[in-house]
């Protein structure tokens, strides 16, 4: 038996699908966090006797008739897949809108289960529903759950097995039944759907409040979503988090991580057991330099990266997240975009993956294409490390580098988009941005925590698999040459031979060495790789790395460690990101100019971060005349583009 989640976005889907299944799929306060349909095993204390009962949740819909691609993917599974009973998910809150897409599917023949959910939330919103006569009125069964507090749902559970006996749905509108031939029938069965929602709500629904009255939510977002104060508080939040997750509980513990596990504890205990063993040098200096040492430099981070993804959860579940989409809209309608195209940035704040996925969220498709390029802008968790180390080493006491990047990344899209706008202006079209705000609550620490587990965990999972066998393969690289010779210096290896190819591009960046060409293109394969593989290269544990003489401040000064981390952060992500940009594109033509666009606006922000810091600190060198030659050439392409473009448009305005 497969049992179908079907709702509204924001209903509460996902949560019922976490709670119904065990399983830990991500929730949000906006639409569009399910993108695609997952199937999972129905928990055994709900099956009352049942086997093989599997859950579909499906992406958020408004109605049966698909207008974004998520709606296309529900619409499909349900009319041809054809499930064997549907738990249609309505937000008791807002129940006018729920009711519609209910109508459409009281209309396909398949049993439906009506689940108002958020049954908490009633009694202070004033707001009562007799369910019997919703129930009579709909001919289906009606339950009323919280799926948050888990309340209901063994009544809906039980009451689901029973409507799947019928094996069919009677339709209670037959009217509304009918087949469609052209848009004015269809503009006319949706003025009576409306017509009968609303007489349904007559006679099920008491509000004790009128509408009129403002919420604290809308007291709240006066302040919030002000177009002049939103960006500012935006940044103000991301600081506050970034200083709870890097300095304080989060750098506390990675502290400990740090110095005293994989800096003290682990090398100390591991060389004496291979000492006794009479282990191979060169297996011992392999395991304790190439593994330990560069695995534990990047998990020394991963305090850093779970605080930081609890403070994030907890501000996704708070309602605020859909806030920012709606701050972010009237920077984004400048370049093209619309507010939407945050949601996958802030999905990809996490991970770039499932925030490039998200932007099939998105209607409009040159929208969907550019916001699949820009979304890896957005600093991921796998850079958290990258800019954790390079705070704590070059900018101890200025602790708004960390939040700074995320504002940096907000200026590079909004740069970016228009740079893109002005290429591709032919390609553009208006994009509407619909965005449903979601009441304040208070966010739920279990939630947070799981999230948090979730991703740690999975972090944990790369740095046991991706980072230790790249790890692994630096170490390697950097002892033989390629006559497969053991070679006493580093700098006659394989690997600065590689890593040598890209050292003369990092000249206009004021730095140089083969190592750190080499710690670039290990950064292509996942991004935590770039800590680890500078661990490995020089030698050092992550205590020296981070320590007030660490070798790092031989390589680097202030300004060329920040370039050198903005190039990390701003140039194309990892190999899976870069795949599902490739799947979400689906054009290679586009995913080539993308990925072009990436690696020219990561290298000319680099260069401009070091160019301009080194003339602050009066070190100006000869690489400035190539910085400088670099940018015009830069310009003279872009304006050339910018011309076509513009000749382009001028051809079709003639008469032919």
């Amino acid at each position: 038996m497969r049992i179908a989640l079907a709702g509204n976005p924001n209903s509460g889907k996902t949560t019922l699908f976490n709670e119904l299944t065990g399983e830990l799929a991500q929730t949000g306060n906006w639409s569009g966090v399910t993108t695609d349909k997952k199937e999972h095993d129905l928990k055994a204390i709900y099956r009352h006797g049942q086997e093989n009962i599997k859950i579909v949740d499906l992406p958020g819909a408004y109605s049966i008739s698909p207008y974004t691609s998520e709606e296309a993917i529900t619409r499909n599974f349900i009319k041809q897949e054809a499930p064997d009973v549907i738990i249609n998910i309505v937000d008791t809150t807002n129940l006018s809108r729920g009711l519609f897409f209910t109508t459409q599917l009281l209309e396909l023949n398949i049993p439906v289960v009506i689940a108002l959910n958020k049954q908490d939330l009633l009694d202070k919103k004033g707001i009562s529903i007799n369910n019997k006569k919703l129930a009579d009125t709909l001919k289906c069964r009606v339950v009323s759950i919280s799926a948050l507090n888990k309340s209901g749902l063994e009544t809906l559970t039980k009451m689901t097995f029973k409507s799947a006996e019928s094996k069919k749905q009677e339709c209670f509108e037959p009217a509304l039944a009918t087949k469609i031939s052209n848009k004015k029938e269809q503009d006319h069965l949706n003025k009576k759907r409306f017509e009968v929602v609303s007489n349904i709500l007559k006679d099920c629904e008491v509000r004790d409040k009128k509408s009129e009255e403002l919420t604290l939510s809308d007291k709240v977002d006066r302040i919030v979503v002000n177009k002049f104060l939103g960006l500012p508080i935006f940044f103000l939040v991301m600081w506050g988090v970034y200083w709870f997750s890097q300095s304080f509980l989060g750098g506390i513990l990675s502290g400990y991580l740090n110095d005293t596990l994989f800096g003290e504890i682990v090398p100390n205990a591991v060389t004496p057991i291979l000492e006794s063993m009479e282990i191979n040098p060169f297996l011992s200096s392999l395991l304790v330099d190439g593994i330990i040492g560069g695995v534990g430099a990047v998990i020394g981070f991963l305090p850093l990266i779970m605080v930081l993804f609890f403070c994030l959860s907890l501000l996704e579940d708070s309602g605020y997240m859909a806030r920012v989409a709606v701050v972010m809209d009237r920077y984004f309608k400048k370049i093209g975009l619309s507010g939407k195209s945050i949601i996958p940035m802030v999905v990809g704040s996490a991970c770039a993956i499932p925030g490039v996925m998200a932007t099939r969220t998105i209607e409009n498709k040159h929208e969907r294409k550019i916001a699949a390029i820009l979304t890896p802008f957005v600093p991921c968790g796998a850079k958290l490390p990258i800019i954790a180390l390079f705070s704590v080493v070059f900018f101890p006491e200025q602790s708004w580098i960390g939040p700074s990047m995320y504002l940096l990344a907000i200026f590079v899209i909004i740069c970016s988009g228009l740079i893109l706008k002005n290429i591709f202006r032919l390609e553009y079209t208006q994009s509407l941005f619909i965005m449903e705000l979601p009441e304040y609550k208070i966010p739920s620490l279990k939630n947070a925590c799981k999230s948090m587990l979730d991703k740690g965990w999975a972090f944990i999972v790369k740095a046991g698999t991706i980072i230790l066998l790249c790890n692994t393969a630096i170490w390697l690289l950097q002892t033989y040459d390629f006559g497969f010779n053991v070679v006493e210096d580093a700098n006659l290896s394989m690997l600065a031979y590689v890593g040598g190819i890209l050292s003369p591009l990092l000249v206009p960046l004021g730095i140089a060495g083969w190592q750190l060409g080499a710690a670039v293109l290990t950064g292509f394969i996942a991004k935590e790789n770039v800590v680890g593989s500078l661990a490995v290269m020089y030698a050092v544990s992550d205590t020296m790395l981070e320590a007030g003489d660490s070798p790092l401040f031989a390589v680097f000064t202030p300004a060329t460690a920040l370039a050198f981390m903005v190039l990390n952060l701003f140039t194309p992500p990892c190999f899976a990101a870069i795949g599902a940009m490739n799947s979400e594109i689906g054009n290679k033509k586009w995913l080539a100019i993308g990925l072009t666009f990436q690696i020219v606006t990561g290298y000319t922000l680099a260069m401009i971060v070091a160019q301009v810091g080194m003339i602050m600190d009066g070190t100006v060198n000869r690489s400035f005349t190539t910085a400088i030659i670099i940018l015009l050439i830069e310009a003279l392409i872009y304006l050339k583009l910018v011309h076509r473009t513009k000749k382009q448009e001028l051809e079709l305005t003639l008469p032919t």
